[in-house]
């Protein structure tokens, strides 16, 4: 008969705590992250909620370092966590992009192609007249939100490859003209806060 694996209180401190130290780390600075950037976008009633679940996580993992102080693996998966999960962190915000940004787009040739094109793909589009540093140019000014920015940086660069454009976030868009998108339900809640 083959022995049967006993998990110790002894091999539980020293592998398997660090592993959930290890994770939950990922989780509550990943969940920070979320945070701050939807702060930032002014989504005021998810962001608390987040911040309740990140200090929570934080606290069990905090309280199992200082009940187990002795093991220093747990503060390398503690640090390691912590930088796992900034990097995750980054990785989710991007794929949810959420917001708005505006595109600034600078170009001496003629943009009346792309910004008829962006117009026709329901962008609000403004030109205004501009006086560079090699003579007159013209600015398009659009705003788009930041899951549609891939999109519309193909359709500048389609138009008007040697154009420079510039991206910047914005907090608020009030009465702006988007290209029509289904949303589902949980993308629909994430929006709700602006």
């Amino acid at each position: 008969m083959e022995p049967v694996f006993v998990l110790t209180s002894e091999t539980f401190s020293l592998f398997v705590l660090p592993v959930l130290i290890f994770f939950a780390r990922i989780m509550d600075v990943t969940l920070s992250t979320l945070r701050i950037v939807f702060v930032s976008k002014g989504m005021k009633h998810l962001s608390p909620i987040i911040g309740f679940f990140e200090v929570l996580i934080w606290l069990l993992a905090i309280g199992q370092i200082m009940r187990n102080m002795g093991n220093f693996v747990n503060y390398v998966a503690y640090a390691g966590g912590f930088a796992a999960g900034t990097y995750v962190g980054l990785l989710v915000e991007n794929k949810l992009a959420v917001g708005n940004v505006i595109v600034r787009i600078i170009t001496k040739k003629n943009p009346s192609k792309l910004v008829n094109y962006l117009r026709s793909e329901g962008y609000g589009v403004t030109v205004v007249n501009a006086m560079g540093g090699k003579g007159s140019s013209k600015i398009v000014l659009t705003v788009v939100k930041r899951k549609d920015l891939k999109n519309a940086a193909k359709i500048i660069r389609k138009f008007n490859p040697n154009a420079f454009y510039s991206v910047e976030d914005i907090r608020y868009v009030s009465k702006g003209k988007f290209p029509y998108r289904r949303e589902n339900g949980l993308k629909r809640v994430l929006r709700k806060g602006k």
